[in-house]
Parts: C-alpha cells; sequence; structure tokens
C-alpha cells in the first residue's frame, strides 16, 4: 500500500508499533534522528505519534514510510507532540495470524459471515473470514489478503482465508498451539530436517554415536581437540531438564591454582551450515519454554541425544578452560574444541545438598568451585553489574493441562554457582573473538550481546521520582552507573518503598540485544559480551562456536557466513523477544484459568502499576495481575500523576501508588482476554 501525497518530502523508514485502539507509533532510527547526529550524548527525538485514522493498514511490526506532518495538541492534554502519517507498507511482518471464529453480528453485516478475532492484544481490527463451511468456534491460523474497501454498512477490514484448523476454543492443547503459532513457532520440523535427523540418529558408521566416536579420536590424535575425559566432569541442571548442554570440570593442580573447564556441546559439529536441519535452526533461532512443553530449535536427536552432555557417555565440547588462583582471578585461559566424560548429572537440589552437608559426590570439586564462584560474583557486583532478584513462578500442571498449584522458583546458591561460571565464559569468549578478529581484520565477525545505557530521559524522570520518595540516584545528564543502581537497590532492601522503587528503576532499563557491533553490556558491567554456553537452544550461541573453531584451528568460516551475521543477528532478536512474549503468555494463561473458581475471594496484592485507567494488581501469594478500573475507586475523580506513578482523588485526595499494599476482591475472570478484574475491600 502506498499513498504517494506526500512525495518530495523527508521520510523515514522502519517498524511502527500500534495500540488496540489502531494508533501507531513510530521510533525514529538512529541514523536518521538530526538530533543524536548533533550531539550523540542527547535524548533521541521523541517517537512520531500516528492518528488511527494515519496507518494505512499497518499492523504491529510492519515495517513503514512514514513522514512528519508538524506538531499537533493533544486534545486531552493540550500538550503538543509531533504527528506522522504512514505512505508506505515497505514490508509485512507478518502474513499470517491466529485468532477465534465468530459470526458477524453487526448491523447490516451480510448474512452468515464470519470474523476472525486475532489473540493479540494489540491487533486492533477483526478480519472478515472468507471461504466455505468455516468453524465458528474455533481457533485457526489466518492468512491475510488484504484490505476491503468501506462501504455505507461496514468500515474498511482486512480479510484472509483459514490456513490452518488449530482446535476448539478453550481447549488446553488448542490454546497452547494458538499461542505457539501466533508468535511464529511450529513444534513440528519440515520433512528435510527429519530426514537428516534420522540419518544422525542411525547407528551404522553413517551415524550419530558412530561420528562422535570417530571425531574424539581423530580430533585427540590430531591434537585439535583436548581430552578432557579424565578429567573430574558434572553437570548441574533443573531436576526436569531433558537435554544438558554445559558441563563444568575440575582439577586441582600443583600450584595451587583450580583449573575449571566451562563445556559446551558441540552442536556446531552436527549442525552445519547449508543443511535442513542448519536452515531450520536459523529460522527459529530459540527454543521456546511454555509452561506445559518445550518447542526445541533442534530435532529431539540432537537435543535430547547427540548433543547433550549425558552422564556416562563420551560427548564432544567447544570449552573455555580458565586457570583460577584461590581469589578466583584468571591466571590461563584457553579455547577451543574437547572430548568430555560427564561423570555425575547433579539437580540443582543434589548439588546443594552437598554443599550444605559437606558429603557426597564431589564435594572437594563443588566446595572449591563454590568458593570460586562467590569470589566472581562479588567482583562482578562491585563493578557495577546490577543486582535486580526478581521473583519467579512456576504453574503446575495436571495430566490434563489444568493448573492446579503455583510455585515460586527459589534460585538456590548451586543456580548462581552455574550462573557465575557461564558468565566468566560468555565475557571471555567475547573478548578472545574480539581480540582475534581485530588481528585477521575481520569487521562484524561476531554476535555480541549487548546491553545499552538506559535512555537518559527515563533515568531523569527515575531520579525526580526517587527525590520525591526520599531516595537520592547519582546520574549526569540522565547517565547512571550500575553501582550506583545497586547502592540504591540495598538501601530500600526489606523497606515497605522496596517493589515501587525495583519496579520503576526496571521500567528505566534497555532491553539486550544481538548484534555485530559491540556497544559492552550495562546490565552485567562487561565491556565484551557475546552468547556461548547454550548452542542447543539460541542460535547465536552455535555461530559463536563456529568463530571460536575458526580461531582454534578448526572448521573455518566463510565469508559469505560472516556476510549473513547482521541480517542472523537482527532475527534472533526478533525471535528471541516473539519466545519471551509465547512464554510469558503461556504463564499468565494459566494464572488466569487457576484463578477461574476464585471469583468473590479476597487477596493481599501490591500495586504494580498505574495508569489513567486504573490499578494493576499483582497478587502475593500467586504473583497472578489484573485491574482495578478508575470506575471502582470510589466516590471520586481520580487524575493520573505520572511522573509519581500514582492515582490522586480530587476531592478526597486519596493518593494510590506505585508499590503500595492493598486488598483486592476478584471481580471477574475474563477467559478469551485473559484478563482478571478486580475491586477494592475496603
Amino acid at each position: 500500500m502506498q499513498d504517494t501525497t506526500y512525495a518530495g518530502q523527508q521520510t523515514y523508514v522502519g517498524p511502527i508499533s500500534m495500540t488496540a485502539k489502531g494508533m501507531g507509533f513510530f521510533k525514529f532510527p538512529v541514523e536518521d534522528d538530526e538530533t543524536l547526529q548533533k550531539n550523540p550524548t542527547a535524548a533521541p527525538r521523541e517517537d512520531l505519534f500516528i492518528p488511527a485514522k494515519d496507518v494505512l493498514g499497518a499492523f504491529p511490526g510492519d515495517v513503514v514510510r512514514v513522514v512528519s506532518v508538524g506538531m499537533v495538541e493533544d486534545p486531552r492534554t493540550r500538550a503538543k507532540r509531533e504527528n506522522g502519517k504512514v505512505v508506505e507498507i515497505v514490508s509485512r511482518a507478518r502474513e499470517t495470524f491466529v485468532g477465534k471464529l465468530i459470526p458477524d453480528e453487526n448491523a447490516g453485516a451480510p448474512h452468515g459471515q464470519v470474523l476472525m478475532i486475532a489473540d493479540s492484544k494489540k491487533m486492533y481490527t477483526p478480519f472478515i473470514v472468507r471461504g466455505e463451511n468455516l468453524p465458528v468456534g474455533f481457533k485457526v491460523v489466518l492468512r491475510f489478503k488484504g484490505w476491503l474497501e468501506p462501504t455505507d454498512q461496514a468500515p474498511a477490514l482486512p480479510w484472509g482465508v483459514v490456513e490452518e484448523v488449530i482446535g476448539a476454543a478453550g481447549v488446553h492443547e488448542t490454546e497452547m498451539r494458538a499461542l505457539a503459532l501466533s508468535q511464529g513457532f511450529h513444534s513440528d520440523f519440515p520433512p528435510g530436517v527429519i530426514s537428516e535427523a534420522k540419518k544422525l540418529e542411525a547407528t551404522d558408521e553413517t551415524g550419530g554415536k558412530a561420528m562422535i566416536a570417530k571425531e574424539a579420536e581423530e580430533g585427540i590424535a590430531s591434537g585439535r581437540r583436548k581430552d578432557f575425559r579424565d578429567t573430574h566432569t558434572f553437570t548441574i541442571d533443573p531436576f526436569d531438564a531433558k537435554d544438558f548442554d554445559d558441563a563444568l570440570s575440575v582439577k586441582f593442580l600443583e600450584n595451587g591454582n583450580i583449573e575449571v573447564g566451562v563445556h559446551i556441546a558441540d552442536v556446531s559439529f552436527f549442525v552445519r551450515p547449508g543443511t535442513s536441519i542448519d536452515d531450520e535452526a536459523q529460522n527459529r533461532a530459540t527454543s521456546v519454554y511454555l509452561v506445559d512443553r518445550t518447542i526445541p530449535m533442534l530435532p529431539e536427536v540432537l537435543s535430547n541425544n547427540l548433543c547433550s552432555l549425558n552422564p556416562h557417555e563420551p560427548r564432544l565440547a567447544v570449552s573455555a578452560v580458565f586457570e583460577l588462583n584461590q581469589n578466583a582471578e584468571v591466571q590461563k585461559k584457553w579455547f577451543g574444541e574437547t572430548v568430555i566424560h560427564s561423570d555425575r548429572r547433579f539437580t540443582y537440589e543434589d548439588a546443594q545438598e552437598v554443599l550444605d552437608t559437606g558429603k557426597g559426590d564431589m564435594r572437594d570439586e563443588l566446595v572449591a568451585i563454590a568458593a570460586l564462584a562467590r569470589k566472581i560474583r562479588e567482583r562482578r557486583v562491585a563493578k557495577g553489574a546490577i543486582a535486580f532478584d526478581t521473583a519467579e513462578i512456576k504453574v503446575l500442571l495436571d495430566e490434563n493441562g489444568k493448573p492446579i498449584k503455583v510455585v515460586l522458583k527459589e534460585r538456590k546458591e548451586t543456580n548462581l554457582l552455574i550462573e557465575d561460571f557461564m558468565l566468566l565464559a560468555n565475557e571471555s569468549v567475547a573478548e578472545h573473538l574480539a581480540e582475534e578478529t581485530k588481528k585477521a581484520k575481520l569487521e562484524s565477525a561476531v554476535i555480541y550481546r549487548v546491553h545499552d545505557q538506559p535512555n537518559p530521559d527515563k533515568i531523569e524522570d527515575l531520579t525526580q521520582f526517587l527525590k520525591v520518595m526520599g531516595y537520592n540516584l547519582e546520574s549526569k545528564l540522565g547517565h547512571v552507573k550500575g553501582t550506583d543502581l545497586n547502592k540504591l537497590l540495598a538501601e530500600t532492601q526489606g523497606k515497605p518503598e522496596e517493589y515501587l522503587i525495583k519496579t520503576a528503576a526496571l521500567r528505566s532499563m534497555a532491553r539486550a540485544t544481538y548484534t555485530t557491533r559491540n556497544a559492552g553490556h550495562f546490565g552485567l558491567a562487561f565491556d565484551f559480551y557475546t552468547h556461548f554456553t547454550s548452542p542447543i537452544r539460541r542460535y547465536p550461541d552455535l555461530l559463536t562456536h563456529r568463530m571460536v573453531k575458526h580461531f582454534s584451528d578448526g572448521e573455518k568460516v566463510t565469508q559469505a557466513e560472516l556476510n549473513q551475521l547482521d541480517a542472523l543477528a537482527l532475527h534472533s532478536s526478533e525471535r528471541e523477544v516473539a519466545a519471551s512474549n509465547a512464554e510469558r503468555d503461556s504463564v499468565k494463561m494459566k494464572l488466569v484459568e487457576f484463578m477461574e473458581d476464585k471469583v468473590g475471594q479476597e487477596f493481599d496484592a501490591v500495586i504494580s502499576g498505574v495508569s489513567d485507567r486504573g490499578l494493576y494488581v499483582e497478587l502475593k501469594e500467586t504473583h497472578a495481575e489484573g485491574m482495578v478500573s478508575v470506575r471502582n475507586l470510589g466516590d471520586d475523580f481520580f487524575t493520573f500523576d505520572e511522573k509519581r506513578y500514582r492515582l490522586v482523588g480530587s476531592r478526597t485526595q486519596k493518593q494510590y501508588s506505585l508499590g503500595d499494599p492493598i486488598r483486592v476482591k476478584l471481580a471477574a475472570v475474563r477467559m478469551f482476554e485473559r484478563e482478571l478484574d478486580f475491586t477494592l475491600v475496603v
């Protein structure tokens, strides 16, 4: 679609974000932001606001060409902001949508017309569905075909045809599949992938186990792979883990130092460029962990078998090996291909019991690396790594997918221990590859994991808010240090306002992304950081392994592969967001279902968000979220104070602020919308 009215004017191209009411927002690309070009430390240009009438049929995430139409006054607030108009849809973010088929009951609608209401809350319009024998009441995948012109009886609407019938709405299996499909994730693998996986599964000379044995023998004999099979090695994972992509080895050296090997499954040995398996892994870019299932990036023969570091079996790995002194300072490090043999599969609970009791398998090794991990962690936090600890929940389901219990995930010392050594490996590999690519004069040859400094405007808003709360956050022109954020979090620990301040600080942070241009990791206080430790479930890690091999006398990465890295980094970032949304939505769906039979019950909660529509609340026990409408706050007119995250009654001066404890009653459960409505308990 294109509008040529504004031909000749300055235009900008990029993705559009949209609200449920059809209004759009466009973030100016950095290279097109005149303000930043003149002053790189300045706040970026405010997003362009695009009224619903001017979005030209764009959907959320579409790449559009926009033009500014000047400053326009908001009739509600009287504030002025820059408005824009979409003049061309450059590319669609997606051509298929997931939703429920319903009959069109609008006056004047053709008899028998069927609509699809998309599951996505950001989809602002229904779709007209064309076809015969349409299964009303079912969830479907619809392929978008275009927009219909408005008539006297109906507005302009998009239309499409059913591509796949998922199942009856409201059924557990249907809803889970619909949730994954809505984010572009399929459980089934294409025929070419299945064929290649079956060949790997065979146990003859061309099969996977034979491949491991042959590669181990040849790799060690040639000196390309180091042999760690006689070094004490173990994995530590959740009790229900099906794949083990990382292991640790520990060796006590005669000089008093400790050698710790971080061994990661050598997925790149099996997944080669140009294969169907690699093409599909690129496309998926990540595994997805829904509340009741995993949608893997790789076929099961790889993820749960050949690439899984199962105990008591030789396995191929790519490793980062460190010699550490008693103060956990790195004395030597090595990166390359290895062969390992895991002696023990620990759960986090098993390993924690050994640490707590001082008894059990590999006691000396676990005690030693736990002490090293604590020192590594202390140094990282002292340097400015931000210590955000947020509660994570797990929804337990019965055999039919019905939620029966909500439990809080506990982070044990063994969780932190593994995290500390994985972070050390990721940081060290990134630094190593940065040095090697610089020597080789290779540009854009590494996919870094970067986390930008927070938006200066958001930090300024945060500092002003904290002053009102009686706290001071050191910042200069909207720039803040991680050490100062940690100091703030430590000050508020255990106080009533802790939740409020932690939430406000989290909301000021940027999102971590993948890119070939290193900018460091603000949240971890690392100058160099990449993802190296999970190639079974993340494609960027697989690419990192290939580069490690490239510089350790292994298989070389071609120029054609290097030319793809920028696009793969962007794609991986997008797929990561989609996976995160799917995972979060699956938990939320089951939380809402868990609350379905609790209408009328009262709960302790905390105000987790404030808007002009009302209060968002989070229940203390289950962390289920819902809303108290501003209409249900009492006989008063409440004004939204955006700077202070609160609603204030005009007559009573009653205040409801972010972080306030509150008692609520569950008023309604809306399963289709996956929303909970609450009222105040006075």
